[in-house]
């Protein structure tokens, strides 16, 4: 009956989902035979121009009601109004970020909206990318954000680019807006926004967050072009070289507190909202963007927000721009044509943490052999080491498993492992498992290496592709986090 029950859900949610995507299809098709122009609001008729010309409100009084209670605040006014409705914003990455910060600036009232994303949504980002929803698991994230913000703000001009950002089109999409925010979660994205940023003079506001910590800053703002000193500091000026591929540690390895990216998300929309208010001049020709008002530019800072810490907020200073930076400086070495030429390997320069592979066929066992070796009482007694953080260890975790954590192992082997039981015979075999295989083969060859393995007298394997094979091969009821 339950299994009846779980049928019928998934049927439901995929109906819905099915008729969400006709809506979207619809709508693009209405737009294609509409002929309407790409971006900005639809061409008035020479009627609606001369109801406008006529009219004393710059304003209608739908807009003055929806956005009433924003143009009343001191800093914003009518004239600030009058700047989020000629502007247009580029939202790279729908996720955590930018989910966000697409609903607070839809529903301030801006021109143009664009979101930038080549990925579906999943079951995984339901619960801190707040315009996805159960019903529209599988379609592409720019759809299913674009469908509810159409429902908070109808007014707003919608754009969805279903592909990532890359060298090649970058350029296009980001030149027909004013401004840009950076909600993606990888380094070579971001020195790749920042880079079409630099090039096209557009104002950037970056942010990132990871498990409990954010950060957030606004680059190349002013946006000046490469060379200048009134330019503000771009990307590379705050961080010249990449980390190492194998620290960067994204949200599915080491998780992230829904609260904590939407917090950054909103202090991005925030940013974007004060630099349009206070003055960024914007055009319909999407030219670049300058500031009327110098004196009201924010010196660069980096924000720092932790959520653990008794004081959340703290600033950092940045310097401005670099005078030897790649990017932005009089010596800069990136061009229009180094962009789309191939020559900026992005990838490359960030580096590839690429699976670990480095045990041989002989040093590895199955998820499934293993499971059988467990139901085999005439096998031996053994060791299973799970060498997870403590925290996935508690999520799940093997009957009868040890937890060493990985951190714990790199930064120290005790080579008098005090984790072996007592009573274990000293030829008992260890088995070493992690979530996807890649940690247990680092510990699993640091073990052998150390001499535990006794010149080959105790058996120490690896489980190859780790719990995700033992869900996939052994147990299909184990939870996938």
């Amino acid at each position: 009956m339950e299994s009846e029950n779980d049928e019928a859900q998934a049927l439901r949610q995929l109906i819905l989902a099915t008729e969400l995507r006709l809506k979207n299809l619809k709508e693009e098709l209405a737009e294609v035979e509409t002929r309407g122009p790409p971006h900005g609001r639809a061409e008035e008729t020479p009627n609606e121009l001369e109801s406008l010309k006529d009219s004393k409100w710059p304003l209608t009084a739908e807009e003055y009601l929806r956005y009433g209670r924003q143009m009343i605040v001191p800093s914003i006014g009518i004239q600030g109004q009058l700047r989020l409705h000629a502007a247009s914003v580029l939202i790279v990455g729908a996720g955590g970020l930018g989910c966000p910060a697409a609903a607070y600036i839809a529903g301030a009232g801006v021109k143009s909206l664009g979101i930038v994303d080549g990925d579906t949504v999943e079951v995984s980002n339901l619960h801190r990318q707040i315009l996805h929803s159960s019903s529209t698991v599988g379609l592409w994230k720019v759809d299913s954000a674009i469908h509810n913000l159409k429902g908070l703000n109808p007014n707003v001009e919608y754009r969805a680019y279903r592909e990532h950002l890359s060298p090649e089109n970058a350029a296009d999409i980001v030149s027909r807006y004013d401004i840009v925010l950076d909600c993606t979660d990888h380094p070579k994205s971001r020195y790749l926004i920042s880079d079409i940023c630099v090039l096209l003079q557009k104002p950037l506001v970056s942010a990132s967050a990871l498990r409990t910590d954010g950060q957030l800053m606004i680059l190349n703002h002013p946006a000046a072009p490469p060379g200048s000193n009134a330019g503000g500091p771009c990307y590379r000026c705050i961080f010249p070289k990449p980390p190492p591929a194998n620290q960067v540690v994204s949200c599915g390895d080491g998780g992230i507190l829904g609260p904590v990216v939407g917090a950054m998300g909103v202090l991005q929309a925030v940013e974007a909202i004060k630099l349009i208010t206070a003055g960024l001049k914007v055009s319909h020709t999407s030219d670049d963007a300058e500031l009327q008002d110098p004196k009201v530019l924010p010196s660069p800072s980096l924000l720092l927000f932790s959520a653990n810490s008794p004081s959340p907020f703290r600033t950092v200073r940045l310097r401005q721009r670099r005078p030897d930076c790649f990017a932005c400086s009089s010596q800069a070495g990136l061009t229009p044509e180094s962009l789309t030429s191939g020559s900026l390997d992005y990838v490359a320069f960030c580096g590839s943490a690429a699976p670990v592979n480095i045990l041989s066929a002989e040093e590895q066992i199955s998820a499934a052999q293993y499971s059988e070796l467990r139901n085999d009482d005439s096998k031996k007694e053994h060791v299973l080491l799970d060498v997870r953080e403590k925290v996935q260890f508690d999520i799940c975790h093997v009957d009868g498993s040890i937890n060493v954590p990985f951190s714990k192992l790199q930064r120290d082997l005790d080579t008098t492992y005090p984790w072996l039981p007592e009573t274990s015979p000293a030829d008992a075999p260890i088995y070493v498992i992690c979530r996807l295989g890649n940690d247990s083969q680092v510990v699993t060859r640091k073990l052998k290496e150390s001499g535990l393995g006794d010149n080959g007298k105790r058996s120490i394997l690896d489980i190859k592709g780790g719990l995700m094979a033992w869900k996939k091969d052994v147990d299909s009821s184990w939870p996938e986090y």
